[in-house]
């Protein structure tokens, strides 16, 4: 990191930071109610897992549309767009009254919370230089640990002393104190009155980018041409093979302490939050790495390519974490909270090689499409594993067996994931629009 120029660009990190925070904690409050929800309202988990599935349906058709949004309306007002409707969608959740319910309740926040990752890509891109990305990325992507630690230490507590329905309005109206700092603080950097010529200068320091951007600014890049190139297959597979993991994490994780270890809804808020404090550290080491190899003369590219090959090592002791429970309850929570952290590392890494392989005026694009291709692998994953394995593992008192088996899909999907996208994309090649 350049020490000599100014730092106003990670005042917008910060900004973007909080709006992946906000993201992430509304996102998780259901998982943490699940067991509440399904007693008032009768579900069992091939109930919850429809509302999961709705969730990323929307999701992932939402991603159809946000990087486009974004890209057409430009950073500032797509992300202000993005990040109200999915605010006023987070508290609409205490009008529901059955699980019919809730799936439309999360079909409108899925669709809006599309919004988040491509917004927050073009915000790095614009205002980072190519090797300061990784780094700004994985400290905005550190914002979904974060958002997933406050909520287990707030959600239970204020279900518990006001009813479950103030745990969504009261996390989601956060979203709105977010959309008046963006206002207030957010331009691009050409129009911005708060950077200096010499932070300017640091970040278009990438010259033949610059004037291939320039020269290109103006044009329209459709999705077909997109979907066209192996570098958009790349990193759609890799999301569609990894993201299923982590939406894993955060919907099933509470059910898991729950049901193998007996926990009350107040007693796992810390084993959650411990697992996603852990993450934390991985987020930010993930965007470290390729950095340090880079300054010793790496690549860029081959920078985070080996990187994603070590965090994908990292997650593989994930399928002994219930036989490390066994020995004691903590040390499950440690190897998820590994896995959890080498999936964060991971995630900051996979989002840069979009803004790598890709002219800034195709970014939102391409990270909406791959997080479409992500949501259609964790509809996969939900329904022709979660969904059955769960019910009948729970119904004949087996549910342990149904938590190997992901365990075992969760150790196995990165290294996969990995082989393919280097299959794809073996060396740096980058695309020409």
């Amino acid at each position: 990191m350049n020490k000599k120029v100014g730092n106003y660009r990670w005042t917008i990190c910060a900004l973007v930071f909080f709006a992946t925070t906000v993201n992430y904690l509304d996102r998780q409050v259901i998982s943490l109610l699940k067991s509440v929800l399904s007693e008032d309202m009768n579900w069992d988990d091939g109930d919850y897992a429809n509302i999961e599935i709705a969730f990323k349906m929307a999701y992932m058709f939402g991603m159809v549309i946000a990087g486009r949004v974004v890209d057409k309306l430009g950073t500032k007002k797509g992300y202000a767009l993005a990040t109200g409707f999915w605010s006023v969608a987070a508290m609409g959740h205490a009008l529901a009254s059955n699980a019919f319910g809730f799936m439309i309740a999360r079909g409108a926040l899925g669709v809006s919370e599309a919004g988040n990752f491509p917004a927050a890509i073009k915000t790095t891109a614009e205002w980072f230089p190519k090797k300061e990305r990784a780094f700004a990325t994985g400290i905005f992507n550190s914002g979904t640990n974060v958002g997933a630690i406050l909520a287990p230490l707030t959600v239970p507590f204020i279900a518990v002393a006001w009813g479950w329905q103030w745990a969504f309005v009261l996390t989601g109206a956060i979203g709105f104190i977010w959309l008046i700092l963006w206002q207030m603080n957010y331009t691009s950097p050409s129009e911005s009155t708060k950077l200096s010529k010499e932070e300017y200068d640091y970040i278009h320091s990438d010259k033949e980018d610059e004037e291939i951007e320039k020269a290109t600014a103006n044009e329209k890049v459709p999705w077909i041409k997109l979907l066209g190139f192996r570098q958009t297959w790349a990193f759609a597979m890799g999301k569609f093979l990894t993201d299923p993991i982590w939406w894993f994490y955060l919907f099933w994780l509470p059910d898991f302490l729950e049901s193998e270890y007996n926990l009350t809804l107040v007693e796992l808020a810390i084993p959650v939050a411990v697992v996603y404090f852990i993450s934390t550290i991985g987020s930010i080491g993930g965007g470290y790495l390729p950095l340090f190899f880079m300054n010793k003369n790496m690549p860029a590219f081959r920078a985070r390519k080996t990187s994603m090959f070590i965090f994908a090592l990292f997650v593989f002791p994930v399928v002994l974490s219930q036989w490390a429970g066994q020995i004691n309850m903590w040390l499950a929570v440690f190897v998820i909270g590994i896995a959890a952290a080498a999936h964060q590392a991971w995630s900051a890494n996979i989002f840069t090689t979009v803004s790598d392989m890709f002219p800034k005026k195709a970014t939102a694009s391409v990270t909406g499409i791959g997080g479409m291709a992500g949501g259609l692998g964790g509809i996969v994953l939900s329904w022709a594993v979660q969904k059955n394995l769960f019910v009948h593992y729970r119904e004949i008192g087996q549910i342990e067996k149904a938590y190997f088996i992901m365990f075992l899909i969760c150790g196995a999907a990165y290294l996969l994931a990995w082989l393919v996208m280097h299959f794809l994309v073996p060396k740096m090649d980058k695309v020409k629009i």
